[in-house]
C-alpha cells in the first residue's frame, strides 16, 4: 500500500470506529434501560417450588405452596429473566468495543503510515485526540475484568464517541510532513506519555464525576441507597473515591515525566530554552500544580470522597483546555498552536 491508501484506510477505519463506539453505546444504554425493572440486589439463590430449608438441618421439605408464593416465583423468574438480558447486553457491549478499538487502533497506525516519510501519528490536534481516546479504550478495556467496570460502559464510549466526531468533523487535518520543530526523538518520548496521562486522567475524571452525582443522590434522599436503575449498579461511593484515586496516582508521575521533565528538555533542543511561558507550558504546570494539590491533599489532609472529586475535575478541566482551549484562544502567541 502507498501512503495515500494509507490515509484512505485510516479515514474509513476511524469512521468505522465510531460507527462501532455508537453500536456499543447504544447496547449499554439499552442495557441499563433493561435493568431499571429490576432491584440491583435482585440476584441470588432462589429456593425451587414446593420447597424449603429448615434452621435445624438444613434439608429440603415439603411446604404447603400458595398463589401468593406462585406470583413471587413468577416475579423471581422475571427477574432472573432480565439480569440474563442485562447480562448479554453487557457482553454485547463489550465485544463492540473490542471491535471499535480494533479498527480505532488500525486507524492510529495507518495514520502515521500514510506520511511521506512515515512518523509518529500525533503531530497535531486531529492526531492527538485520536491517540488520547484510543488510550482511554485501551485502558477502560485492561481494567474491566478488574474492577469490574460495567458502570463505567456507557460513560466510556459516549465519551469517545463524542470526541471522536468532534475530532473528524472539527478537527481533521490531512497529513502532512512533520514541522521543523518536532523532529526529534522527543516527540515519541514526550507525547507518548503525555497522551497516557491524558487517558488515566480521563478515566479518573470520569469516576469523580459519577461520584459526586452519586453523592448528591444521596445527599437528597437522606443517605437510602438507589435500588433501580443505573445509580443502583455503580460502585459504592468509597470504591469510586478508591478507582479515582489509583488512576490518578498512576497518570500523575506520568504526567510529570511529560509535563516538567521531557517538555523542557526538548524545547531547549528545539529553541534553546528550558521555560518561556508559552502559553501551553504555563497551562501544563497549571494542570500540574492541581493534581499535585489532589494528590498531597489525600496524603496530608485527608482528603477524600467530595473535595477531593472536585479538585480532579478542575484538574481535569485544565488539561483538557490546555489541549484544546489554548489552540483556539491563545493559538497565535503559542509555539505550540500546531499541537
Amino acid at each position: 500500500m502507498n501512503h495515500d491508501q494509507f490515509g484512505q484506510l485510516s479515514n474509513w477505519s476511524i469512521v468505522l470506529a465510531a460507527v462501532f463506539y455508537f453500536a456499543a453505546f447504544i447496547t449499554h444504554l439499552a442495557e441499563w434501560a433493561a435493568g431499571r425493572t429490576v432491584p440491583a440486589d435482585s440476584e441470588g439463590a432462589l429456593l425451587g417450588a414446593g420447597e424449603a430449608l429448615t434452621a435445624e438441618s438444613g434439608a429440603s421439605v415439603p411446604v404447603q405452596v400458595t398463589a401468593a408464593d406462585r406470583g413471587a416465583e413468577r416475579g423471581a423468574d422475571d427477574a432472573d429473566d432480565v439480569e440474563a438480558r442485562v447480562a448479554r447486553l453487557s457482553a454485547i457491549g463489550f465485544r463492540l468495543t473490542v471491535v471499535a478499538a480494533a479498527l480505532h487502533l488500525i486507524a492510529v497506525v495507518s495514520r502515521g503510515l500514510a506520511a511521506d516519510p512515515v512518523r509518529v501519528p500525533w503531530g497535531n490536534m486531529y492526531e492527538f485526540a485520536m491517540t488520547a481516546t484510543l488510550v482511554v479504550t485501551i485502558g477502560y478495556l485492561a481494567l474491566f475484568k478488574k474492577y469490574a467496570l460495567t458502570w463505567l460502559s456507557p460513560i466510556v464510549t459516549g465519551f469517545v464517541l463524542v470526541v471522536l466526531m468532534v475530532d473528524v468533523l472539527i478537527l481533521y487535518d490531512p497529513v502532512v510532513e512533520l514541522r521543523d520543530a518536532l523532529q526529534s526523538p522527543w516527540l515519541i518520548i514526550h507525547v507518548i506519555s503525555a497522551i497516557i496521562a491524558t487517558g488515566a486522567f480521563t478515566l479518573g475524571g470520569m469516576a469523580s464525576a459519577l461520584y459526586l452525582i452519586k453523592d448528591r443522590w444521596l445527599r437528597k434522599h437522606e443517605g437510602e441507597l438507589p435500588t433501580r436503575g443505573y445509580l443502583a449498579r455503580v460502585p459504592s461511593l468509597l470504591q469510586l473515591d478508591r478507582f479515582a484515586y489509583r488512576t490518578h496516582a498512576f497518570a500523575f508521575p506520568v504526567w510529570t515525566f511529560a509535563a516538567l521533565i521531557t517538555g523542557p528538555i526538548w524545547a531547549q533542543a528545539a529553541w534553546g530554552r528550558y521555560w518561556g511561558w508559552d502559553p501551553k507550558e504555563v497551562w501544563a504546570f497549571i494542570t500540574w500544580v492541581v493534581y499535585a494539590a489532589y494528590l498531597h491533599a489525600r496524603a496530608t489532609a485527608g482528603w477524600k470522597g467530595k473535595a477531593a472529586a472536585i479538585v480532579a475535575l478542575i484538574g481535569l478541566a485544565t488539561l483538557w483546555f490546555n489541549f484544546v482551549g489554548i489552540n483556539f484562544f491563545f493559538g497565535n502567541g503559542s509555539q505550540h498552536s500546531y499541537a
